[in-house]
């Protein structure tokens, strides 16, 4: 079959007022972190969520940061965290001084297993940062029963999964922070930036504090303490907000996608799978992800390499962290290990067309269906 174009896993789609909004910053001078733009973003991904606080800032990964600052996170302490996710969650830890502690995933939703969590929790430990990965949400009910019995904060790493809900809840107003990333491969985007939301008020202002360099709201150039410059600009925020106004087409069009998959390899069961949903889940699907079947005799990557040849980008399933060397341990994770070997990415922009997604299945049950 002859290959299409380049077929790319991912990308930003720029279909709203996002131009607008950015020649105003440009117009107007209004381009680095101060600006309306920032306010309006917070305030409506606020509202988006259903929470009271929702903070801007420059990245995903500070968006974790932040928050484990402002819980006051130090060497010595522990916080819980999946192995099978990407290292960001890990390493914000880490920034802290503090050890993440690893938990397996669950093979029903790739999600860190509840069940695994309270044999880990030591006196040292402090917190849980969950993952709703790749766009599906973590069974959140279990998971802050055991926090609250331990008295341990939960952070919600929802940068994959925009618009994702857990009964009925939207994720990043479950547990007691949620964090965001809005980098270029992201549901929406501003480029690079993240966003925060809680409805800590007081967690919420140190936050903002240490956010801004740690200056004084009250008295300007004025520092008690050390803070960051983790801000977003105006500039970004004028991006988001345009996405943000859209953002019930973006998750619409990326659940098209998903359904048009899973239409066409239900056939094909016995050949790979994609992540389950589970019923209590709405999946946001960031990405659209499948597991290979032992039936098939190549590795995942010499898949991959396959579908390159065909103009079809792919992308592992991340790594887990023991194993690599910041996190190395000797594996302990079976579930993890599973899935990440045996599972990739496909693509799963918002804008692939009928025909693309016809090619990308017809291609990879090929390339499946020779290699059994």
């Amino acid at each position: 079959m002859k290959a299409l174009k380049h077929i790319s896993l991912a990308g930003p789609v720029l279909n709203g007022n996002e131009k607008k909004y950015v020649m105003d910053c440009i117009d107007t001078g209004w381009i680095s972190s101060n600006g309306k733009y920032v306010t309006a973003f917070e305030e409506k991904f606020a509202e988006f969520c259903g929470v009271q606080e929702a903070l801007s800032c420059a990245n995903g990964t500070v968006a974790l940061h932040l928050p484990l600052l402002a819980y006051g996170i130090g060497p010595g302490d522990e916080v819980i965290v999946p192995t099978f996710t990407y290292i960001a969650t890990a390493n914000a830890v880490k920034y802290c001084g503090a050890t993440p502690v690893l938990v397996d995933c669950e093979e029903s939703t790739w999600n860190m297993d509840p069940s695994l969590i309270e044999e880990k929790i030591t006196e040292k430990t402090k917190g849980i940062i969950v993952v709703h990965l790749y766009g599906h949400p973590v069974d959140m009910d279990p998971i802050m029963e055991i926090a609250r019995k331990h008295n341990l904060f939960v952070i919600e790493d929802a940068a994959e999964a925009h618009g994702a809900e857990y009964k009925g809840k939207i994720v990043g107003s479950i547990g007691d922070v949620g964090t965001f990333s809005f980098f270029g491969n992201k549901i929406i985007s501003t480029g690079e930036g993240g966003m925060i939301t809680t409805n800590n008020k007081e967690l919420a202002a140190k936050m903002r504090l240490l956010r801004g360099q740690g200056m004084d709201p009250k008295k300007r150039y004025w520092f008690d303490v050390v803070g960051y410059n983790y801000r977003m600009t105006n500039m970004q925020a004028a991006i988001g907000l345009g996405q943000l106004e859209n953002i019930d087409w973006h998750l619409s069009k990326r659940k098209d996608v998903a359904n048009a998959y899973i239409a066409q390899f239900s056939a094909y069961s016995e050949l790979f799978t994609l992540q389950p949903e589970m019923p209590w889940a709405k999946h946001s699907y960031w990405m659209v992800s499948i597991l290979l079947s032992d039936k098939i005799k190549i590795s995942r990557d010499e898949l991959m390499n396959l579908l390159a040849v065909d103009g079809i980008e792919t992308r592992p399933l991340f790594y887990p962290m023991h194993q690599m060397p910041p996190y190395f341990e000797e594996s302990t994770y079976p579930s993890a290990d599973k899935i990440s070997a045996r599972g990739l990415n496909i693509p799963t922009n918002a804008v692939l067309s009928d025909a693309e997604i016809n090619y990308i299945c017809d291609r990879l049950v090929y390339h499946c269906n020779n290699n059994i």
